[in-house]
This record gives structure tokens, C-alpha cells and sequence, in this order.
């Protein structure tokens, strides 16, 4: 059957695509900028038909229906990383989180330790050979599409074709709606004085022609500001966002010198404006890609000279790093923080680091700190971390003993806690 034909035989309302969704299914549901919100919205509507739904996703933007309180035993979510939309569910106990590396992700279902049942997707309409883009998020969704028993496309006329290994076939979808929506955006905001100092002193430590990793932020929009001039820099990334666009445009970043995929943006999803969304579209710069590829330590080595900058909650005296939890509550997720650190530290000339602003909540607390918080989570261990920057200066903490690292981050931290984090390394002779 020509595809075309296929296509409008899939042709359903939203309603009768969620109808194949039936209680105790595991869904994956796409997510960031490609959040299916019409065919979350008309799976909510079925509450009282279902129970025991498992969601499976990453971040999920926006308002989420199905995280509701009187959702609890109709869905329950399985976050990969937490967001807004699900974290006081997880935190009250209506759902639950997964601590794992990103890369490893696909995995879980190619493996068949996860088994889908249903994949529910935001794509970009067909191309002239019938194959869809998974758009601005290709991340799990191409493994959830390969080994979900059903696949349920919401496909959005203002999705954009990005390039890569990032198409669908309609043959292989089950269920179509048709859409025109816009995607949700990222406001970027001004980077403050103190994300301005560390963005000065992280790019310090880059040459012309390294490759980046960055994530969201005013720390990763400070970090470019302040490399206006450098040359040739490369982007192999989890997230690509306006910063990198603006930079592209600028002819800052070229990839000539990329040593893995040259002259190409290696990404696994896309979160701006609908500059970028514009930017992206059919763009042969970019190229999206699973995230067991992008973030694979061993091919994020690949590029010489790679630089990985990433955040945290909180780091103590001796390196340990928290980035997914504020003590007990849990916050985020494992991100691609450590896949990138390590890829960085494996890679020619790289530089894993680890930037935070030295204080939190206007100043009343420091994220340098002699403990982690009860119950807090290490994310990044003390035997990954090489560089961490705060707006006070870069201590560098690779092959470093106790003493060492703890003099280095005391010297980094807010003056106003550094006597107290001396104290407290005094009383347990870490100097």
C-alpha cells in the first residue's frame, strides 16, 4: 500500500488513538519540547475507564493531567527525569523515579527489562517518502517506536524535520492525529553578575577549536558570551538551545575542528525559542541522534578537547556532587551529567567541570558545604570530578588528596561560609 494511502487509514481523533491504551499498559510518552499534550489530555479523559497505568518518560514540560491527585491508581508515573509536571507526585509518593544514566536509557527497552506496550509520540509530518521526524526530541523515543507492541503519533505541522538518525516510517505507527500546535518554548533570560563571573573564568579553560557540551541556563548563555572571538568551536551536546544557534550565527561555532562528526551539531533534543525550532528545521548543521549515541561516554571521548559543563545542588568539601535532589526531595534526575563528565575526562585535552553559583537562596546558604544534605543523593563521585567553578574560581581537584581538595573548594566558596567549612574541615582533619 503507498504510503500516503497508509497514512490516512491511520488518520484517528485523539480519542480513538488513547482507545488503545487498556489498564496495567506500560506507555512511553514522549517528552520535553515534544510533550504530546493533546494525546496526554484525551488519556486523561479516560480515567475512570483505566487503572494501573504505568507512564514511562523523561521530562515532561507544561501542565501534565495525569499527575493530578485524583489520578492516583488510574496512572502512575515512572519518571527517567524528574520536571515540574511530576515532581509533587513523586514526592508524595504517586509516583515514582528511576536514578540512571542517560545513555543507558534505550536499554532498558531494547534489553526487554522494560517492556512497552505503548509508545505515544510528537512528530513531524511525513516527508515525500512517508518518514516522520521524532522532531525536536529523538532522545528514548526511537527505542520506545522500535519495541513498543503500539505505536500512537501526534503529528504537528509546527514540529520541524530535524536530521540525523531520527525518522519513523509511517508503516511503523499504528495510530495518527493530526495537529498544529505550537511547541512549548524555553524564555531565555539574562544571566546575572555571578553567572557572568563563572561563565569568565570557565572560558578561561577553553581553546579554539574545543567541542562543548552545555545544558540550560545562565551559566551555559554566559559561558558563550563569553567566548565571542574564540574560532571553530565544535557543539556535541545533550540539549541544544537559543545560546547555540546565536553563536552559530555569530561564526563562533563552525565545528571545523571537530574531531568526531566535524562541521555537525550533535544533539539529542532541542529546547528554545521558535527561533530555533525555525533554525532547526531541515538544517544539515544539525544532526540528532539517540541519546545511547550523543551521550555515550566513549563516543562524547571521541572529540578531542571536550569540554562538559555541568551543574549541581550542591557539592561538599572533598568533591561529592548532588545535582538531582535537595536532600530527600527529589528535584531532577541523573541527567546526562555523568556521561559527559566522563566522556570528558577520557577525551584528548578534555575538561569535565562542574559550575555552580557559591550560594543559594539569596545568599543564606552555601552550596559548597561540609556534608551533603541528609538523604541527598551523590550523582557525580569525587573520583569524577576534575574542575568545579563558582563566581570565586576554578579549583581543580583531579589526583588531589583530601586536604587538598578541601583547601581548593573552601577557596571557591562564599567568604561569608568559608570560616565555618574551615571549622568543620579542621574538626574532622581534612587540614
Amino acid at each position: 500500500m503507498p504510503w500516503v494511502d497508509d497514512y490516512k487509514k491511520k488518520l484517528v481523533t485523539a480519542e480513538e488513538a488513547v482507545a488503545k491504551i487498556n489498564s496495567h499498559n506500560r506507555v512511553y510518552i514522549s517528552g520535553n519540547a515534544a510533550t504530546p499534550y493533546v494525546l496526554m489530555k484525551a488519556l486523561a479523559s479516560r480515567k475512570d475507564e483505566l487503572e494501573g497505568v504505568e507512564l514511562v518518560h523523561v521530562l515532561l514540560l507544561g501542565e501534565d493531567p495525569l499527575a493530578k491527585p485524583e489520578m492516583e491508581g488510574h496512572f502512575r508515573h515512572n519518571s527517567l527525569f524528574v520536571g515540574p509536571a511530576d515532581r509533587k507526585a513523586i514526592n508524595e509518593g504517586r509516583a515514582d523515579y528511576i536514578p540512571i544514566f542517560l545513555h543507558q536509557i534505550p536499554n532498558l527497552f531494547y534489553s526487554g527489562q522494560m517492556l512497552l506496550d505503548v509508545a505515544v509520540l510528537h512528530l513531524s509530518p511525513p516527508d515525500e517518502h512517508g518518514f516522520m521526524s521524532y522532531g525536536v526530541e529523538v532522545l528514548a523515543s526511537k527505542a520506545a517506536a522500535e519495541t513498543a507492541k503500539i505505536v500512537i503519533a501526534q503529528v504537528n505541522e509546527k514540529m520541524p524535520r530535524v536530521l540525523g538518525d531520527s525518522f519513523i516510517h509511517v508503516s511503523r505507527v499504528h495510530k495518527i492525529i493530526e495537529v498544529s500546535e505550537d511547541l512549548p518554548q524555553l524564555e531565555k533570560k539574562p544571566f546575572s553578575e555571578v553567572e557572568r563571573k563563572i561563565g569568565h573564568f570557565i572560558a578561561e579553560l577553553i581553546e579554539d577549536g574545543s567541542t562543548l557540551q552545555l545544558g540550560i541556563g545562565g551559566i551555559p548563555d554566559a559561558v558563550l558570551s563569553a567566548l565571542k572571538g574564540r574560532q571553530d568551536l565544535g557543539i556535541h551536546t545533550e540539549m541544544v538551545s537559543d545560546g547555540v544557534m546565536e553563536a552559530i550565527e555569530d561564526g563562533i561555532i563552525t565545528g571545523a575542528k571537530k574531531t568526531f562528526h566535524p562541521y555537525k551539531v550533535i544533539l539529542t533534543f532541542i529546547l528554545g525559542s521558535n527561533k530555533l525550532y525555525k533554525f532547526a528545521n531541515n538544517n544539515p548543521t544539525f544532526e540528532a541522534h539517540p541519546v545511547d549515541y550523543v551521550n555515550h561516554p566513549f563516543n562524547v571521548s571521541q572529540n578531542e578537547t571536550m569540554v562538559a559543563i555541568n551543574s549541581a545542588v550542591e557539592v561538599d568539601i572533598t568533591g561529592q556532587v548532588c545535582s538531582d535532589s535537595i536532600g530527600t526531595y527529589i528535584y531532577s534526575g541523573f541527567g546526562g551529567q555523568v556521561d559527559f563528565i566522563r566522556g570528558a575526562a577520557h577525551s584528548k585535552k578534555g575538561l569535565p567541570i562542574i559550575a555552580l553559583p557559591s550560594t543559594a537562596k539569596k545568599g543564606e546558604i552555601s552550596r559548597i558545604v561540609p556534608f551533603l544534605k541528609r538523604g541527598a543523593g551523590v550523582v557525580t563521585t569525587r573520583g569524577d570530578v576534575k574542575y568545579v567553578v563558582t563566581e570565586y574560581g576554578v579549583a581543580y581537584l583531579h589526583g588531589k588528596n583530601l586536604k587538598e581538595r578541601t583547601e581548593a573548594l573552601i577557596n571557591i566558596a562564599h567568604p561569608n561560609f568559608k570560616d565555618d567549612l574551615i571549622k568543620e574541615a579542621k574538626d574532622r582533619h581534612l587540614i
